[in-house]
């Protein structure tokens, strides 16, 4: 429950109860007001901003072991929201004073390496942390709103994938038929729906179902969420021209039984995904729409 994860995280930092956590938060902000909008990490951290590091830390600890796909840090008049998404459905982890919100977004940016004194414009960038024996790459999206910035952390764990059609709550005579439609040596399949619903988690689980040592099997994503024994998996890179669709095409002279596209964005790729399709490949792909129904839809415009 809230009440569970809010004493929990107090327990984590010390305190006796989430009122005391709250009260040191409040605090903090007050500390932080005084000394100006520069209460920059930069340099030695003072006590203050040495809480601040250590609850950014906890958050994303919190979130990882809660198995949350996306973490949103909302301003609002009077508040700073905090919520994660486990299983597609947005959670509230805690509220703290809004006084708090300048320097828990200026730590996120310093670890992201963004612009710390950009409040204006939106900005996107990435970074990586350890938890535990967990690796998580961390998306990061920052975006100006009128009462303060909005954050939104996508974790994206790096893990070995043996995902198994067992694992994705499928009922048995759903895996015996996509596992039919696996058996094919050629065709599309087409995992869809909206973001966060289990994509990627599905097509790695397909794919790996079909990666026997039989089987020259690539990937084009973006990023490479899990890693797989046996595939080789291709990095999209824009800054050097290494888009869904350039990559596909290198791909389909390597030889390849199956392939696997993270997502298809573009016409272009389309075109090419479906000609693979027809001429003797398997392709596994997703694409972004908010029901099945609207699959071809999307496809043909």
């Amino acid at each position: 429950s809230l009440q569970e994860a809010q004493h929990a995280l107090a327990l984590d930092y010390g305190y006796r109860n989430w009122t005391d956590l709250t009260n040191r938060a409040a605090a903090l902000g007050k500390a932080n007001t005084s000394q100006g909008d520069a209460a920059s990490i930069e340099g030695e951290p003072d006590a203050g901003d040495q809480q601040t590091i250590e609850f950014v830390g906890n958050v994303l600890s919190e979130s990882v072991k809660a198995r949350a796909s996306d973490i949103h840090i909302e301003p609002y008049r009077g508040s700073l929201r905090i919520r994660y998404r486990v299983d597609g459905v947005l959670k509230d982890l805690y509220s703290l004073p809004e006084s708090v919100e300048p320097t828990i977004i200026a730590r996120i940016k310093v670890m992201a390496d963004m612009d710390t004194s950009e409040v204006r414009l939106p900005q996107d960038s990435r970074f990586h942390i350890k938890i535990g024996e967990q690796e998580v790459d961390v998306r990061v999206s920052t975006i100006p709103t009128a009462v303060g910035e909005r954050v939104v952390l996508r974790l994206i764990p790096k893990s070995i994938a043996p995902f198994k059609f067992s694992d994705l709550g499928l009922l048995p005579e759903q895996q015996e038929q996509l596992k039919e439609m696996l058996s094919s040596p050629n065709g599309i399949i087409l995992v869809t729906g909206p973001t966060g619903c289990g994509k990627t988690t599905t097509l790695h689980a397909m794919l790996a179902s079909v990666n026997t040592p039989g089987i020259n099997a690539l990937t084009i994503e973006d990023p490479v969420e899990y890693l797989i024994d046996g595939v080789s998996q291709i990095q999209v890179n824009p800054k050097i021209d290494l888009t869904f669709a350039n990559g596909l095409r290198s791909i389909v002279r390597q030889d390849p039984d199956v392939i696997l596209i993270g997502e298809i964005r573009d016409r272009e790729t389309a075109e090419i995904a479906v000609q693979a399709a027809l001429t003797g490949h398997l392709v596994l792909s997703a694409l972004h729409t908010s029901d099945s129904a609207s699959t071809v839809t999307r496809l043909v415009n």
